[in-house]
């Protein structure tokens, strides 16, 4: 088997298929770890914490601990952000090498006999035959017109990842999940930040109420959102560059951060003299097990229309495997993955929203608990956001199963799990509210909020 790309879907199907006895060779044009570990996931949550760790400092007189006003050595924060990167990367290296994954360095192009032609990289010219073939290239942030990226003014992640300082003020382009990351590190670490949005809302898709709960947690921040605009341009000048949007407003920045998306990287696999399929935008074409429309042809992660994220791509490419395997594989739930947003406050859900669980044609019934009243997020000083859970109403006006658990708030993607596992196994309120919650935890108010579905609440 052959796999080209050395990101989460890449190196987890060379991984998962060597360990089912397969002789694999992996093929990365970059780095191993692709944009997850070296320009995504990994650096972005390292910065996050270093954000978490500024805030909590700055309030350790509320705890009786006595400090100066802490600053910033970002030059400090980049250089353990490297080691943490290069750690992985060692680490995914060496066990490629131990599960005997033959790793080139090169660009990979698919031929139509399911060979693959490598080029361009330290292992030279190298053509490889091979009985299947998984796509995995991954993707690169999208831009949009009348802000081309020089990586000083105007950049993307891949650019801002690398800063050498924060800037004094910056826009943020785009209100998603990786634009309010970004937007919350730098707010947190001294930045004017202002967040342009042309969705109604930031963080598009979320339960309102959680995404009320991060807006109104920015603005006590002095993180400025704008929805319901369009960008139309930047132009520089002697304070900065002047951001235009909306109707004749504009805001002057240091940085404008492109946060937009990304798109997949699918052109460098040379597929037009292949029978792969490509959709418009450049996305690989799969049925449910990953299979593309070429005979011994997988395709996962960011080249594939789903969800982007590093957790989807390890399990599609581990899917790819058991198919290939002939192991008549379960296909992927996408309507109830895990989502975990870092800003400040952390987001974490799966399954469906209010809104979303009734456009689907469901008679529900919700709750929600806030961690004002939770004791650790007392302890811990951070009692912003809540829990809720959305389930089917039964006849006598209690819940049922257990249809999408939404949370924002302190630690929640920590704490995602048992909500993620009841929402995928079907349970029910009943089945849920059975089980012990541990105190004093954060956890408790999932608990709390399941069991007054039930009918009967305990605090509240």
């Amino acid at each position: 088997m052959v796999v080209i790309g050395g990101g989460p879907g890449g190196y987890a199907a060379a991984l998962y298929g060597s360990a089912a006895g397969l002789n694999v060779a992996l093929i990365e044009k970059s780095r191993l770890g692709g944009t997850c570990l070296h320009v995504g996931c990994i650096p972005a949550k390292e910065l996050l914490e270093t954000a978490s760790v500024f805030r909590t400092v700055g309030h350790a007189g509320d705890f009786g601990v006595i400090t100066d006003a802490p600053s910033l050595d970002f030059g400090v924060t980049q250089a353990r952000k490297q080691k943490i990167i290069d750690n992985l990367t060692k680490g995914l290296s060496g066990l490629l090498e131990a599960r005997k994954v033959t790793v080139y360095d090169g660009v990979g192009t698919l031929e139509a006999d399911r060979s693959v032609r490598i080029r361009g990289g330290a292992s030279g010219e190298v053509h490889l035959q091979a009985d299947s073939v998984i796509l995995a290239a991954g993707s690169v942030p999208r831009s949009i017109p009348g802000f081309d990226i020089d990586g000083r003014v105007v950049v993307t992640s891949d650019e801002l990842l690398s800063l050498g300082e924060l800037p004094r003020r910056a826009a943020v382009i785009g209100g998603g999940a990786i634009g309010c990351e970004f937007a919350s590190m730098m707010a947190d670490l001294g930045t004017e930040v202002t967040i342009l949005e042309a969705l109604p809302q930031i963080l598009n898709g979320l339960d309102p109420d959680v995404a009320k709960v991060v807006q109104r947690s920015f603005k006590k921040r002095r993180l400025t959102t704008r929805t319901g605009v369009r960008v139309n341009g930047h132009q520089p000048g002697p304070d900065g560059t002047v951001v235009s949007f909306g109707d004749d407003q504009s805001v002057t920045v240091d940085l404008v951060v492109v946060s937009v998306g990304r798109r997949p990287s699918s052109e460098t696999l040379g597929l037009d003299s292949t029978g792969v399929s490509v959709e418009a935008g450049g996305f690989i074409t799969v049925d449910s097990t990953m299979r593309t429309t070429m005979d011994g042809v997988w395709a996962v992660g960011d080249v594939v229309p789903t969800a982007q994220l590093a957790h989807v791509g390890f399990a599609e490419g581990m899917l790819a495997i058991r198919d290939i395997l002939g192991e008549d594989p379960v296909p992927i739930d996408y309507d109830n993955v895990p989502w975990a947003i870092y800003c400040h406050p952390e987001v974490a859900f799966a399954g469906h929203s209010e809104q979303s669980a009734g456009e689907a044609g469901y008679e529900v019934v919700t709750s929600s608990h806030r961690f004002a009243g939770n004791g650790r997020a007392m302890i811990v000083g951070e009692t912003e956001g809540l829990v809720k859970v959305i389930a089917e109403k039964q006849a006598d006006g209690t819940g049922g199963r257990i249809l999408g658990v939404h949370m924002v708030g302190p630690w929640v993607t920590e704490q995602l799990g048992q909500g993620y596992l009841a929402v995928n196994w079907e349970a029910t309120v009943d089945e849920v509210a059975q089980f012990i919650q541990p105190h004093p935890t954060m956890s408790e108010l999932f608990g709390e909020t399941v069991m007054s579905l039930t009918g009967r609440a305990l605090h509240g």
